[in-house]
């Protein structure tokens, strides 16, 4: 099966590199600008947006008088900048349609392309054509050699037979930190799995419990770090702006959200790489995995639980399941979003309306079963799999989508 990919990794710069990749990334955001400008100036004067083409044709123009600068940056820069703007105002009118498809007003707003500020980041930018991959080093066009600090992990063009297309490269800071991101086309083995279906049950207390009784735990990422964040916070806020003691504490900022930000990624990487078990034998990983259809940002309305949930990261854990079960052979479904899996009881079916998030063990007054409420709910999801086939009635009244 041909799929497309990411790899990720650290680069190991040095000044230079790093000033000759911050002018690429500024040069990337000046387009995105300049772009969006005419966009608006022309639709205020005109009622119509230029489109992505002859943006491209004008500002090739301007590179042979007041952009003559850009020419020393690799072609491709601007090119997929403009294509990114183009792209933003396509999901914007689509995300405007569906808004007004649900109600008049729209339940958030559309969220329109806004302008790049330097104050957010140094950026990203995106390059392709011309890139290989060596033993601890990448070479991209007009930039040249630069050192990884992790070795043998990018796909290298070496091999011919390796079976890998680089299709592009993605370069972008966080926390002082530079990244190289590969998008690539390859071919992996399609292994359909044979085990025991397995329901996962995500919650704030742990990231994941499992139908089979593993659990998996919640960092807390954003909770363990708060103190910290405040402190820097009040920091920031008694630095004089524009001084060099500002832009080293917003730096700490920046690093320390990096940081939160790895734990987290981390964590649901270690607990969705463990239950699709890619390295198992295909009879002891799950043939179908199921999960509840969880309104997130319903969720996140609850201001006393939106920063745990935050923290969890269930939108990010989804994504992960979604593509990782889709590479390794495993159906994957989603329960109703009202299906009471906390609330039904896995042995005899009895349902308590009445139980509250306070209460974490699960008594059933008819049959007397008493269970950890997560694993319940997770025996609960797992047993739909089992109840009917995908797209039918389920539970009496429970459907399953596939995923």
């Amino acid at each position: 099966m041909q799929i497309q990919r990411a790899y990720k990794t650290e680069l190991k710069l040095n000044n230079q590199e790093r000033s000759l990749l911050a002018g690429c990334a500024g040069a990337a955001r000046y387009v995105w600008n300049w772009g969006l400008r005419q966009k608006i100036d022309e639709y205020e004067a005109t009622g119509k947006s230029p489109s992505y083409y002859e943006l491209h044709r004008r500002l090739n123009l301007l590179k042979k008088g007041e952009l003559s600068w850009l020419y020393q940056y690799a072609k491709t820069i601007p090119q997929e900048s403009l294509r990114d703007l183009d792209r933003a105002f396509v999901n914007f009118f689509r995300r405007v349609k569906e808004n007004g498809q649900k109600n008049k007003g729209g339940e958030e707003k559309p969220g329109f392309p806004r302008f790049k500020s330097r104050k957010q980041g140094k950026g990203r930018f995106r390059v392709w054509g011309s890139i290989h991959v060596a033993d601890g080093r990448i070479k991209l066009p007009r930039i040249g050699w630069l050192r990884l600090k992790e070795k043998g992990y990018l796909p290298t063009t070496k091999v011919p037979t390796s079976g890998v297309k680089i299709l592009s490269a993605t370069i972008s800071e966080r926390g002082s930190r530079w990244f190289v991101s590969l998008q690539v086309e390859e071919e992996i083995a399609a292994r359909q799995a044979t085990g025991q279906p397995l329901g996962i049950d995500l919650g704030i207390n742990h990231l994941a419990v499992t139908s089979a009784g593993q659990t998996y735990q919640n960092p807390k990422a954003l909770k363990q770090a708060l103190k910290r964040l405040a402190r820097l916070q009040r920091e920031l806020h008694r630095r004089q702006p524009g001084s060099r003691n500002r832009a080293k504490t917003r730096a700490k900022i920046a690093r320390l959200h990096y940081r939160i930000s790895c734990l987290r990624q981390e964590a649901i990487h270690q607990a969705t790489s463990a239950i699709v078990a890619r390295t198992k034998p295909d009879t002891q990983r799950p043939s179908v995995v199921v999960i509840e259809d969880l309104n997130v940002k319903g969720m996140m309305q609850n201001r006393k639980l939106a920063r745990s949930i935050a923290d969890v990261g269930m939108g990010e854990f989804g994504r992960q399941i979604r593509y990782k079960c889709s590479w390794y052979g495993i159906n994957l479904l989603a329960a109703d979003r009202w299906f009471p899996s906390s609330k039904q009881c896995s042995s005899c079916g009895h349902r308590q309306e009445a139980l509250t998030l306070s209460e974490r063990t699960y008594c059933c007054p008819v049959c007397g079963l008493v269970i950890d409420r997560d694993s319940n709910a997770a025996i609960n999801l797992k047993q739909l799999s089992t109840a009917s086939s995908a797209g039918s009635e389920a539970c009496g009244e429970v459907a399953l989508a596939i995923l």
